[in-house]
C-alpha cells in the first residue's frame, strides 16, 4: 500500500474492487441519469442491491438527475460501507472544455458530502479514466491534488480517502502522481 498524510488524514492507494471495501463510504462513478451503466456504476449497482437504484430514482423525481461535477448520497444496500457517493465525472474531451475542473469538482463535491455526513473513510475510483476516456496520468494528479487540498483545508474531518484501482497498471499511475504530489507538499 501507498500512502501520505496530509493534514491529519490518511490518503493511500490500493489495487481492488471498490464494492469490497470496507470504508463508510465508496463512490460511484455514475453518469448524469443516476440509473446505473457499466464499468464501476454497473458494479455498484450490483453489488449493493436494488435498494440504492431506488434511493436515486427519488433523487431523480426531486431534482432531475445529476450534473457533471455534482455529487449525491445513498444507501450503499448490501455492501460493507453504510453510504454511496455518486459523482459524475467529466468526458474527456481534449482537455480544453472544463475538464480539470469538472474532475476536481466532482472529488471535492464527493469528499464535502462525506465531511457533512461525519463519515470519517472513503473509497474512491479513478473517476473518468474508464468509458470517458481521461487520460489517466492527468486524472490521478487532479484526484490527488484535491484530496490533498481538501485534507489540509478540512483537518481532522476524514481519517482515511482510499483511491481504489482496479488494474495493476492504473495502481503504477496513480503510485507515480502521489510521489509528484509528495514532492509538491515538501517544496
Amino acid at each position: 500500500m501507498s500512502q501520505i498524510t496530509a493534514g491529519n488524514t490518511t490518503i493511500s492507494l490500493v489495487r481492488g474492487d471498490i464494492t469490497e471495501q470496507d470504508t463508510d463510504v465508496v463512490v460511484n462513478a455514475a453518469n448524469t441519469s443516476l440509473l446505473g451503466g457499466g464499468g464501476v456504476d454497473g458494479a455498484i449497482h450490483k453489488a449493493g442491491g436494488p435498494q440504492i437504484l431506488e434511493e436515486c430514482r427519488q433523487i431523480r423525481a426531486a431534482q432531475g438527475g445529476c450534473k457533471t461535477g455534482e455529487a449525491v448520497m445513498t444507501t450503499a444496500g448490501q455492501m460493507k460501507a453504510s453510504k454511496v457517493v455518486h459523482t459524475v465525472g467529466p468526458v474527456w474531451a481534449g482537455g480544453s472544455k472544463g475538464e480539470y475542473i469538472l474532475l476536481e469538482r466532482a472529488y471535492d463535491n464527493s469528499l464535502n458530502l462525506v465531511r457533512k455526513a461525519k463519515l470519517k473513510t472513503v473509497a474512491f475510483p479513478s473517476i473518468s479514466t474508464g468509458a470517458y476516456r481521461f487520460p489517466t496520468e492527468q486524472a490521478a494528479l487532479v484526484a490527488l491534488g484535491t484530496m490533498v487540498r481538501f485534507a489540509r483545508k478540512h483537518e481532522g474531518a476524514l481519517d482515511e480517502i482510499r483511491l481504489v484501482l482496479f488494474s495493476d497498471t492504473d495502481l503504477s499511475v496513480y503510485r507515480k502522481a502521489l510521489d509528484e504530489v509528495q514532492q509538491t507538499m515538501m517544496g
